[in-house]
């Protein structure tokens, strides 16, 4: 029997009516009826893929209230890394709710805060990073970033890139490019905001073969040229960039632009924020893809897979930078809450005991090496425009002839076949036969972020359940 809840709004809950100024209990008999009551009360600003209450979560698998088992191809957006409820994750938080929850950061310091800053450190992605932050939410790591990088170099303008996704809150959606429904109706967004090409073909109007090098240096001419005619070096404090690009598309930065982008920064002291909120925590085959490149942020930003399903965000940069910062210009009253951090400590330990690094490796070569065969296959070839990503944040685009520039775009002409929509019906198919998948971009695109020790069973299960959704997707007329 589900719990009883109280009520005073007036509305129709059940087969209860509850009148203003009254105070009726209404007892919630079915998952159904929860599942009503939610779509009545949850704001409609806030949208999901699936209809159900879910209830719990073990591994690669979700249950429902109703009983309904699917594999999760999503770890919510990112987050369940290590799968849902891992054992020393939840353990590591357990314990520390036994001993103290909340620790306000600007009272005292707490042990699990620094505990993960001890096992951070060897983890990251340059010996420079050194000086660590904690608060809850990615984009409450984008907002300290955006404002440490004004206090720090006393400049203004922030550069970002065409397609990226920061966040929701007022800095981190300006600084959010990647589709107009983050921000519609919200005008005027925060000043001072600048955007270039982010090194992917579509928004070049190149074709998806084009070399890497040619799209790095079109977009390194557009900085060069945003420099000189918009937002003046000097007047410039940063320039943020999710290195593999995540709501814009799962497209990885090449290494040269990243290269460039750090070059450009050192030679007009402007600073380098690269967002790993959703690329981070192995999720690429590395703790962060910015190791490929072995280019250096100033600022380095994680959350998402950090504590595993624990609102937990991580800003971290160099200590002869944030020496600058006023004590009390940064904080939060739950930042680095002492129960989150101790389950980033698990994580951490999770990550070298268990050897998540190096399944991520092999379960990404059997997910690009099944993905690419359908890319390959005779019958699904002429609707597939796309396979990339790195490790196991991977996406397959379809072609479209109503995707955004798609009439002006000479790069992809077997587009004109296919409507817009089929992306989000293969991942409708996915649901139904018990598989959580997401699209992402405002093109046609499926995303792929399974758990990171997923198995080899349920990978194979995963890409069957996908292929067989595809194909019946094809077969129905698209």
């Amino acid at each position: 029997m589900l719990p009883k809840l109280f009520h005073s709004s007036g509305r129709l809950l059940g087969r209860s009516v509850i009148r203003p100024g009254e105070r009726y209990v209404s007892s919630i008999s079915s998952p159904a009826s929860l599942n009503d009551f939610g779509k009545q009360h949850v704001t409609k600003g806030l949208a999901r893929i699936s209809d159900g209450v879910m209830a719990r979560g073990q591994g690669s698998y979700v249950e429902y209230l109703d009983g309904k088992k699917m594999l999760d191809f999503t770890c919510g957006i990112g987050v369940t890394n290590l799968g849902h409820s891992h054992p020393k994750v939840s353990k590591a938080a357990a314990e520390q709710c036994m001993n103290i929850t909340h620790v306000q950061c600007s009272i005292a310091f707490h042990e699990p805060y620094l505990r993960l800053i001890e096992k951070l450190l060897p983890e990251m992605p340059h010996r420079s990073l050194d000086s660590f932050f904690f608060w809850n939410s990615g984009s409450e790591a984008v907002e300290a970033a955006i404002k440490m990088a004004r206090v720090l170099t006393g400049r203004q303008n922030i550069i970002t890139m065409q397609g990226a996704y920061h966040g929701r809150t007022f800095g981190a959606m300006a600084v959010t490019k990647s589709k107009t429904v983050y921000s519609d109706g919200v005008a005027p967004l925060m000043p001072g905001v600048f955007s270039i090409p982010y090194p992917f073909w579509h928004q070049l109007r190149l074709p998806p073969s084009t070399p890497s090098s040619v799209l790095t240096d079109e977009c390194l001419y557009q900085l060069h040229l945003l420099l000189s005619q918009q937002t003046s070096p000097k007047d410039t404090a940063a320039i943020i960039i999710e290195p593999v690009l995540g709501e814009g598309g799962y497209v990885p930065a090449p290494k040269e632009f990243l290269e460039g982008l750090r070059a450009v920064c050192d030679q007009h002291g402007i600073l380098l924020i690269v967002d790993e909120v959703q690329s981070g925590f192995g999720r690429t085959g590395e703790m962060f893809f910015i190791e490929e490149s072995g280019v250096r942020p100033d600022i380095l930003l994680m959350a998402k897979g950090l504590a595993n399903g624990f609102p937990l965000s991580g800003v971290v940069s160099r200590k002869e930078l944030t020496d600058k910062l006023a004590p009390g210009s940064m904080g939060g009253t739950y930042a680095g809450n002492a129960v989150s951090c101790a389950a980033a400590c698990a994580v951490v330990d999770a990550f070298r005991e268990e050897n998540i690094l190096q399944n991520v490796k092999a379960r990404s070569q059997e997910l690009f090496a099944f993905l690419n065969d359908l890319k390959q296959d005779q019958t699904l070839a002429q609707y597939i425009l796309d396979v990339r990503g790195r490790g196991l944040m991977a996406a397959m685009e379809f072609a479209s002839s109503e995707a955004p520039g798609a009439e002006f775009d000479p790069a992809t002409p077997k587009a004109l076949t296919v409507k817009k929509g089929i992306a989000s019906r293969v991942a409708k198919k996915c649901i139904e036969k018990g598989m959580l998948l997401l699209t992402t971009s405002v093109y046609e695109v499926i995303r792929f972020i399974p758990p990171l020790n997923i198995s080899q069973e349920d990978m194979k299960k995963g890409c069957e359940i996908f292929e067989e959704s595809l194909r019946e997707v094809v077969r129905e007329g698209i």
